[in-house]
């Protein structure tokens, strides 16, 4: 089913509705929407503009399992770990987060496109400093995409468990040495409804000059 898309949402509301999106239906997502959505991805910075991203499209159903299969290895630990630690605490906020994550383990192989954003380079693990720089040139074009398919009414969520392993993850792909993957998109239109998003007061994340100096509580933009 293709559903009309046409970017007319301000920044603002994409910015300020955007979340995490875990429950797709499997409708079909056209091809050209996918690669105008990576278009936008491509807008962000990078570091010394070498522009070295590289974008994997996930349709095949053999691929998309093998991925499926190490997302739910790594979710069968942290999943566990989660609602013990939910159960102890009776947090049932936590505990819908942890239900939506789970829907998403038990359905990847029905999600309609698998994003993988890559990098052309090797991540160093040390100096830490160096990983960090790396990451700095995939993760605004990651946020590109999310706001994009947010704008287009697409679901759509930034998570890692499918790369626990980068060897494995590298084999599903077929991805060379010299290409590394940071991040796994996948997208499909939600099942729900976009909703507004809680956070925190800005007075209470920002410090002035120094941390802790919490100058701005009570305050607003």
């Amino acid at each position: 089913m293709t559903q009309p898309y046409d970017f007319k949402m301000s920044l603002e509301e994409a910015m300020s509705t955007q979340r995490a999106i875990r429950r797709l239906k499997d409708d079909p997502v056209d091809d050209a929407l996918v690669l105008h959505l990576i278009e936008l991805a491509l807008r962000a910075p990078t570091g010394s503009n070498a522009q070295n991203w590289e974008f994997i499209v996930v349709r095949d159903p053999a691929v998309k399992a093998r991925l499926a299969t190490l997302n739910r290895r790594a979710w069968n630990l942290y999943g566990g770990i989660g609602r013990r630690m939910v159960r102890r605490s009776g947090d049932e906020r936590m505990g819908r987060i942890l239900d939506a994550v789970q829907w998403q383990a038990d359905h990847f192989e029905s999600i309609p496109v698998i994003v993988v954003a890559c990098l052309r380079s090797i991540i160093p693990a040390w100096p830490p400093v160096a990983a960090a720089s790396a990451y700095g040139s995939i993760f605004p074009s990651v946020q590109n995409l999310l706001l994009a398919a947010r704008a287009a009414g697409l679901g759509a969520a930034l998570i890692t468990l499918p790369l626990w392993s980068k060897w494995l993850a590298r084999r599903a792909l077929r991805l060379p040495w010299s290409v590394s993957p940071c991040a796994v998109i996948p997208l499909g239109w939600p099942k729900g409804r976009y909703g507004p998003t809680t956070r925190r007061p800005v007075g209470e994340v920002v410090s002035l000059d120094r941390y802790g100096n919490r100058a701005f509580l009570g305050r607003s933009a």
